[in-house]
């Protein structure tokens, strides 16, 4: 029976390890806390996955590593190399093959739509990062030392998921009142489904072929004011009031919170169109994005 190993317990972690165990095959779930996904088929194994010789002797005999890993937002700069390091160093000893579940962070500012064959561009420090993880791994797998891929998701939307709408416009969306958030209100970007990321994630990792390049997940391009006005319409919640925090309002902020701090990284995808192409992903794997209704069905049943 095939296995898998998966590193992270955030909720594209746990989605992918519930829909490979669905289909039948044995899921290694590795975490600091060794996190349960509630599935006979998943095993949770508590591990720092920065020590990569322990990974890889867990990873022994898998068929693929699955780097869903994600430090705390504001400390990617110094927290995201060296535990992608030990993970990739992990695939590479275990002969298992790599995907990585990436963003779109790495592009930079962009003109038209994004799509997977423009240049990582990105002037930010987390940005930067997350293309330089990536062009480490397509390195590795040009030099054949491993199959490697990742798989790029938008902002998320979902159960469990965690971005700057489900934290600062979700929920006070569904509790009827003032939504404050750092995102231009009216300006398109590409939304993820938790769950179709996770499906993304297992398409590429069983297709050969689908290695040694990268994938955006099913995108949903929405505004703000479009997504929180599906919530509410499912949810059966008043109609969202909506305003973007000025640059006093998140300077004032950074003060008690720092993660404030690191929105002004990704204002270009927030502040002026960043329209995400998937249309690879659908042409090869019939992968479409969850139509936003059935995305926020789940949050607006615990209403």
């Amino acid at each position: 029976m095939p296995f898998h190993v998966i590193v992270g317990a955030g909720a594209t972690a746990l989605a992918t390890a519930r829909l490979l165990a669905e289909e039948g095959d044995r899921v290694r779930l590795v975490s600091r806390r060794g996190a349960s996904a509630g599935h006979d088929l998943i095993e949770p194994v508590a591990l720092d996955a920065t020590d990569a010789d322990a990974l890889a002797a867990l990873s022994r005999g898998a068929a693929t590593v699955v780097n869903c890993a994600m430090p705390a937002y504001n400390t990617w700069p110094q927290a995201v190399p060296p535990l992608f390091r030990a993970i990739l160093a992990a695939a590479e000893r275990s002969q298992a093959r790599y995907v990585m579940l990436g963003n779109l962070y790495g592009y930079g500012p962009v003109d038209g739509p994004v799509t997977e064959d423009l240049p990582l561009l990105a002037t930010g420090p987390k940005g930067r990062v997350r293309a330089q993880m990536w062009q480490e791994a397509a390195a590795a797998h040009e030099a054949g030392r491993v199959r490697a891929t990742e798989v790029r998701a938008g902002q998320f939307l979902g159960t469990g998921a965690v971005s700057s709408f489900t934290l600062t416009v979700a929920p006070n969306v569904l509790a009827g009142l003032l939504a404050l958030t750092p995102a231009a209100l009216d300006t398109a970007t590409g939304y993820t489904a938790i769950e179709d990321a996770a499906r993304a994630l297992v398409a590429v990792a069983r297709d050969e072929a689908a290695f040694g390049r990268a994938w955006h997940a099913p995108a949903t391009n929405a505004t703000v004011r479009e997504a929180a006005t599906v919530l509410a319409k499912v949810a059966g919640a008043p109609a969202p009031r909506l305003e973007t925090l000025t640059d006093r309002d998140i300077a004032l902020l950074t003060l008690t919170a720092p993660i404030w701090a690191e929105f002004e990284e990704t204002a270009h995808m927030s502040h002026q169109p960043f329209l995400v192409d998937s249309s690879r992903i659908q042409q090869r794997f019939g992968l479409t994005p969850t139509p936003l209704d059935e995305v926020f069905g789940p949050l607006a049943a615990v209403r």
